[in-house]
């Protein structure tokens, strides 16, 4: 198990501890606590519904093609702009923190 932090569109942060044994992702992880992500796509990187700031310093796996795509078409975008689905919970990203992405109209 490994800890993560997830700071809500309130400002408040989730303390969340997720299994590395699942090969879940920090979209499903989100989902599991019921905070609002909502994973349209199912995880395939086809929407833009679990797009997250990474706040952290951590080392994460580049983005995919399509990871960068939808993120092209994603509103309110920053450098530390990440789809949560294409996020695979292992133990390097223990502590890793991610503030929530307003949602685009």
């Amino acid at each position: 198990m490994i800890k993560l932090t997830v700071i809500d569109r309130e400002d408040q942060p989730h303390e969340l501890e997720a299994p590395t044994d699942m090969n879940m992702n920090l979209m499903e992880i989100c989902k599991s606590y019921e905070l609002p992500v909502e994973g349209t796509c199912g995880g395939m990187a086809l929407c833009s519904t679990c797009h997250v700031y990474v706040q952290s310093d951590h080392k994460l796996p580049d983005l995919s093609e399509d990871e960068e795509d939808m993120l092209d078409q994603a509103f309110f975008v920053d450098d530390n702009s990440r789809l949560g689905c294409q996020l695979r919970i292992t133990d390097a990203l223990d502590g890793l923190v991610v503030r929530l992405a307003p949602v685009g109209e």
